[in-house]
């Protein structure tokens, strides 16, 4: 359930475990709506913005840097 701890997106009913920053615990999080940050698939199923809701995308300037650095966020 949202604000519950989790390890990885797949323990939440949103599909987003969420953390605000590096050292922070994470928690389940609701996906992002229409125009809110967005993060894309992160590798580590921990995100620090959420993926959309379904039928929203996710624009990210997909840059290698971003990807390393996990900060290349987009909009829904």
């Amino acid at each position: 359930d949202t604000g519950e701890l989790c390890l990885q997106s797949a323990q939440c009913k949103s599909s987003c475990c969420h953390r605000t920053s590096g050292l922070s615990l994470a928690r389940c999080a609701p996906k992002a709506a229409e125009f809110q940050e967005c993060s894309p698939k992160s590798l580590y199923g921990v995100y620090y913005k959420c993926p959309c809701e379904s039928g929203l995308s996710c624009d990210v300037d997909k840059t290698i840097v971003g990807s390393i650095t996990n900060s290349d966020f987009g909009t829904c």
